[in-house]
Order: C-alpha cells, then structure tokens, then sequence
C-alpha cells in the first residue's frame, strides 16, 4: 500500500487501498487490521480508515477479531464455490454471445498482450487487474449490459479468490493459455466452443483453489 494524497473521496480511496491488499494477499487471511498501521502507512488519519473498514466488514472481507479488533476473514471453500457458481454461469453465457462480434480480435489481443505482459513482474494486484480486464472485456462484447451489472455485484469477492489463484506462478501461466484458447473460439464465432471453454477455465479454477483450501483446513485442523 502506498501513501494517499488527502482528497475528498479519501474514504473510497483507503477502502480500495485495503481491499487491493487483501486481494493481492499483503493482508493475508486471518491477518490483524490494525487502524493506527493502516493510517500511519497511507498518511490519513482514523477516521477514514474506520468507515473503510466498517464498509470491509459489511462486505465479509474483515471480521471482529475480539480485543484485537478486525482481521482479515478467511477464504473457505464454501465461498470459492459461491463465487465461481456464479462466474461459470456468467463466464460462459458472456463468452457465447460475444462470438463472432467484429471488435473481438482487437479487444481480445489487447487484453491477452497485457496480460502476458505481466506474468514475468511478480505483481499479483497487476495481474488480478489484468484478468479481470480480460474477462470484463469478453461482457463488453457480449453487449448484454446485465452481464457486466450482474458481474459488478460479486466481483470485489471474485478478484479476491482470484488473488489466491494467481499467486502461484504455475497457475498464472496456465490461466493465460486458457484465456487464449477462449478468445480464439469467440475471434473465430463459435459460440458453443466459447462457452465450453469459458466454463471450464472457471471450473479448473474452482477446483485447484478448493482443493487447497481444504488442503489448509486439514492441516491446520
């Protein structure tokens, strides 16, 4: 996190700060939220950063930790599988009507050169952005305003387990191929190939993240 100017949407702007964090795993699960460490590091005072975080806690990202105050709430498998139900569901329906659409090859490449771009810099908050960029412009293409609004809901939750995904340098190579392949199918106007295809990188996804989170929980058990 870096130090924030003062303005006056500072609340929005610490909020981000924090959740950007959480995302990208600098505030790893179960990890303390100290206000006066949060403040001293974006050069606020308190008051922003406890209606931010009051906003975290609404949200499910932060949760009382007692005395200690809040802490980062722990990724589950219950909402991995939430979260990607609904990404699979939205993924594929996006990636169908976007086939064929006359803007999809340059859009498309774009977003995967930005994307490739990244897999070497090591910078998970850069790569979350990257993904979802890629994939919000497969809704964008698609034309169906709903998809994007649908998206919008869940997508704070979705790039946090998104985080957990791409912070294992395996996996971000794979998701990249896996976006490609999905491109092609929508470049080359196969929509039920573009679908499948979509719906499995969310499925593969969904089940490496699963699996080490109940990886976690056994050993931790």
């Amino acid at each position: 996190m870096k130090p924030l100017a003062l303005t006056p949407n500072l609340v929005d702007q610490v909020y981000d700060s924090v959740l950007d964090a959480i995302c990208s795993g600098s505030l790893a699960p179960g990890q303390p939220v100290v206000q006066e460490q949060i403040a001293e590091t974006l050069n606020v005072s308190r008051q922003p950063v406890v209606q931010a975080l009051v906003l975290l806690k609404k949200q499910g990202f932060v949760e009382p930790a007692g005395r200690k105050g809040h802490r980062v709430t722990p990724l589950n498998p219950e909402l991995a599988r939430c979260v990607y139900a609904i990404r699979g569901a939205l993924d594929r329906l996006a990636a169908r009507e976007a086939a064929g659409n006359p803007s999809a090859e340059a859009m498309l490449s774009e977003a995967l050169e930005q994307g490739r771009a990244l897999l070497a810099s090591g910078s998970v908050s850069d790569l979350i952005e990257a993904d979802a960029r890629f994939h919000q412009t497969i809704y964008t293409l698609a034309g169906n305003p709903l998809i994007a609004e649908t998206s919008d809901v869940h997508w704070r939750h979705i790039k946090r387990v998104m985080g957990a995904v791409l912070r294992d340098g395996a996996q971000r190579r794979s998701v990249w191929g896996e976006h490609a392949e999905i491109a092609e199918a929508i470049v080359a106007g196969d929509s039920k190939r573009a679908g499948k295809l979509a719906e499995k990188h969310v499925t593969q996804a969904a089940e490496y993240l699963i699996a080490q989170l109940e990886q976690d929980l056994a050993i931790s058990a």
